[in-house]
């Protein structure tokens, strides 16, 4: 399954920094991921039946493509579809300083409610992190956290921690590092950030 998933998405190696801050060395351009529905539908379906079994209210997904994954889940599971928009700040250093900010409309709506928090690709889990955050600030009950593919450690962290589970349909094994103790920037390799992607480049992994 491992694969499986990796052939749907164009990846390439170099020296990244992602948006929560850390590097990394491997980049999952995540555009066309969900072009063609179908071929994802396995894995959508078996997250969904994963799920189930947390008693959900609704399924909310940070833009783009945990949004996409969230709305296919909510249909499935038939329950409400919230999403979070990415509020980028003005440049500068730090650790997951992107918030993601639910639609005014939904503030009241999820007050209160069961609901699982769903990426396509979690990494370092800044989105993950910056919707959690944002649901409990108006009352929600994020209950867990569901992704087609996890990618290390970290975001398993910080969830464990907050008592969150986190049901991947995919998990591979993922190096970050933070600045100071990257290999790559000690090895004087081009840094490129992906955290503000310029116009027409692809997104990816968070």
């Amino acid at each position: 399954m491992d694969q499986d998933f990796l052939s749907l998405v164009p990846t390439r190696e170099g020296h990244f920094r992602l948006e929560s801050g850390h590097h990394g060395k491997l980049w999952l351009d995540l555009d066309t991921l969900f072009v063609e529905p179908h071929k994802v539908r396995p894995l959508v379906d078996g997250l969904a039946e994963s799920l189930r079994a947390h008693d959900l209210a609704a399924v909310c997904g940070p833009m783009v493509g945990g949004a996409f994954l969230a709305q296919m889940l909510a249909s499935t599971l038939q329950v409400e579809f919230f999403f979070a928009e990415r509020m980028l700040p003005p440049e500068g250093e730090g650790f997951y300083r992107a918030e993601y900010r639910l639609p005014r409309g939904l503030h009241e709506r999820a007050r209160g409610k069961r609901v699982a928090i769903v990426d396509d690709v979690v990494s370092a889990g800044s989105a993950a992190r910056g919707t959690y955050a944002e649901l409990r600030a108006h009352g929600a009950r994020p209950t867990v956290v569901g992704a087609l593919l996890v990618l290390g450690t970290v975001a398993l962290k910080f969830f464990a921690q907050e008592r969150v589970p986190v049901i991947p349909m995919v998990q591979l094994p993922y190096e970050l590092w933070v600045p100071d103790e990257c290999p790559l920037c000690a090895a004087a390799i081009p840094l490129e950030d992906v955290a503000v992607p310029p116009h027409g480049q692809a997104r990816g992994e968070s």
